[in-house]
């Protein structure tokens, strides 16, 4: 597949839930100990503001959600459940806290590599996606629109409505509604392309 052209910045700068449906198909990559890793996007989940009871903002800009509140195409990386990298993408205005978490690549390239590090299992969830293409907490506040940069998104492939499920956000416990039902979340129903 050629290379595509990065993301810019102003693809970000726009509703949150517009953003998590257009990274769909995209072309994530990471450059890792000088390989280069991509997976297409299949899944991701829109987190909107300190009023979204889901989102981390809700507890306001912290050393832990700043990045939330930087330019949009910021790359937000943390950690959970003690084990895993989550990766979003900030999201709308400068100062305005929402990111894109992405929850689930299709491996493209650096396909070996990606199944060495998760043993033969699949990256269909965001801590599995961060282990097989190595993304960790020095990746935090990575600038996604740098088509330099060593983790960046690129144009990709148009994914049609009728192939996208839209519904709940998942994981997320107790969280209170209407937060807990919000159809914030985008799912590939079938793998983008076929690998050969």
């Amino acid at each position: 597949m050629p290379t595509k052209a990065t993301l810019p910045r102003s693809f970000y700068n726009r509703p949150t839930l517009t953003v998590a449906r257009e990274l769909l198909g995209s072309r994530l990559i990471h450059i890792s100990n000088g390989i280069k890793l991509v997976g297409l996007i299949s899944e991701t989940e829109a987190y909107i503001g300190e009023e979204d009871l889901a989102c981390h903002a809700k507890a306001g800009r912290t050393i832990r959600t700043d990045p939330m509140y930087g330019a949009p195409g910021t790359a937000y990386v943390y950690f959970t459940y003690g084990n895993h990298w989550m990766l979003n993408a900030v999201t709308e205005k400068e100062g305005f806290p929402a990111a894109v978490l992405i929850r689930a690549i299709q491996p493209m390239e650096g396909i070996e590599v990606m199944m060495e590090r998760r043993q033969g299992r699949d990256t269909f969830g965001p801590g599995k996606l961060t282990q097989a293409l190595g993304i960790t907490k020095s990746e935090n506040y990575a600038n996604l629109t740098e088509p330099a940069s060593s983790l960046r998104i690129e144009a990709g492939i148009l994914i049609p409505d009728k192939s996208v499920t839209i519904g709940p956000r998942v994981g997320l416990n107790k969280t209170a509604e209407p937060w807990l039902s919000m159809p914030w979340r985008f799912l590939v129903k079938e793998p983008i392309l076929e690998i050969r």
